[in-house]
Order: structure tokens, then C-alpha cells, then sequence
């Protein structure tokens, strides 16, 4: 009797374990990879890719192309902010080791006019606000003070109005000479060429002959005292 129970168990477990073995082998798992875009063929980022049946996901890289691991059957979930989600059954009879497979997403999101948002409630704010005086900010202030101090200081006794182009072009001229000869030495008048030119002419035309200058003629009352001081030195 023990025998044959343990006959019968050694056969039911045989079976059993042939059984498993079959559906194990009718199990099998694939590669499905591919690339998501969107209707103008660009390549969408962050698209989120699920399997229903192994309940595993993935996202789509900077590129658009994503990999997951599937089984024949099985449903694919693509999902992303903004598209409209798409479900992609695979096959039952596929047997092979990679799947591709690329999906194009459709826009979920509908259109609108461009909308500007202004701070102003009514009309009347609007023109209250735009024509109330608005302060002068410190730049402009002290730029001002600048162009006055300048006015005043290239003006002179006789009232004589400097006008903003003879003072544009005055502190132009400054700006100038301080970016030209600013970081310079003095200009030395004997390593100057045209100096010595100069001076060697003028010394031929007679820069340094003595000159002789007619006195000014002399007043009567001058003429006459000296005629008095003349007599009285006879005397």
C-alpha cells in the first residue's frame, strides 16, 4: 500500500512539474524599443512609457527614443504633459527578441488668441495713472546736474549762452584728450621735431636781431618841461 501511494505521488508530481515547465516555456519576454514625436516629427522628452501586464515604466530620453521590457500581449501606455495618452497592444504570436515600435502624439491642449493682462481696472485708472508726474530717477537727476555744472563753468562774464552743441562737442574734445593722452607723458617741446624746425626758421628771419622801435612822440606839456629843466641846468 505505501508503495503504491508513493507511485502515485511520484507520478503527480511528475506531471505537475511537465505542466509548469510548458506554460514557463510560453512565457516569454522581448525588447520593445522606438522613439516618440510629436505631429511635426520632433522628439519628445520625459514621455512617460508603461507596461499594463508587467506594470514597469520608463521615460523617453532627450532624444525621443525610450526601451522597455515587454511580452507578447501585453498593452503599452504613452503619456506625457500636454499630448493626449495612446494605448499600442503587441502582438500574441510575436516570437522575436525585439520589438520596435514609434509612436506619434497628438497635441491635448487647445489653442488660444494671445491674452495681455494689464494693471489697470477701468479706463480711468489707465488715464489717471499715465498722467500722473512720475519722480525723476537719481541718474537723470544727477546727469542733469552734470550738463549745468558744465554750461556754467565754459561760460563767460559777458552773458554769452553756451548752447548743448558747443558743450556736447567741449566735453567730447576733454574725453578725448584724457583717452589719448591720459596714461602719457608730457609732451617734451626739445625731442619735438617740428619744435626745432620752427626755431631753426626763426632764427633765420631774424627772431633774435636787435630791433630798434621809434619812441612815441612827446606831449607839449612834456616839451616844455623839459625845455625849463634845460634852462635851468644853463643857469
Amino acid at each position: 500500500m505505501l508503495k503504491r501511494f508513493i507511485y502515485i505521488l511520484s507520478l503527480v508530481l511528475l506531471i505537475s512539474g511537465t505542466l509548469r515547465g510548458q506554460v514557463l516555456d510560453k512565457e516569454r519576454f522581448f525588447q520593445v524599443s522606438g522613439i516618440v514625436t510629436d505631429e511635426d516629427s520632433r522628439a519628445l522628452t520625459n514621455v512617460g512609457v508603461i507596461s499594463i501586464k508587467l506594470k514597469r515604466g520608463t521615460l523617453s530620453e532627450a532624444t525621443g527614443i525610450y526601451s522597455i521590457i515587454s511580452k507578447p500581449g501585453d498593452t503599452i501606455l504613452f503619456k506625457a504633459l500636454g499630448f493626449k495618452k495612446k494605448l499600442v497592444i503587441l502582438p500574441q504570436a510575436y516570437d522575436g527578441r525585439r520589438f520596435n515600435l514609434d509612436v506619434v502624439l497628438h497635441p491635448d491642449t487647445i489653442p488660444i488668441e494671445t491674452v495681455v493682462i494689464i494693471p489697470w481696472k477701468t479706463y480711468s485708472e489707465f488715464i489717471k495713472d499715465m498722467t500722473k508726474e512720475t519722480p525723476i530717477p537719481p541718474e537723470i537727476e544727477n546727469m542733469n546736474k552734470n550738463i549745468e555744472s558744465i554750461q556754467a563753468a565754459v561760460s563767460n562774464d559777458n552773458g554769452v549762452h553756451i548752447t548743448p552743441e558747443a558743450g556736447y562737442r567741449y566735453v567730447m574734445n576733454q574725453n578725448f584728450d584724457l583717452q589719448a593722452y591720459g596714461h602719457q607723458y608730457p609732451m617734451n617741446n626739445l625731442l619735438n621735431p617740428f619744435a626745432w624746425a620752427k626755431f631753426i626758421n626763426g632764427v633765420k628771419n631774424g627772431l633774435f636781431k636787435n630791433q630798434h622801435f621809434d619812441k612815441p612822440p612827446k606831449s607839449k606839456a612834456a616839451k616844455s618841461k623839459s625845455k625849463k629843466k634845460k634852462d635851468r641846468e644853463k643857469v
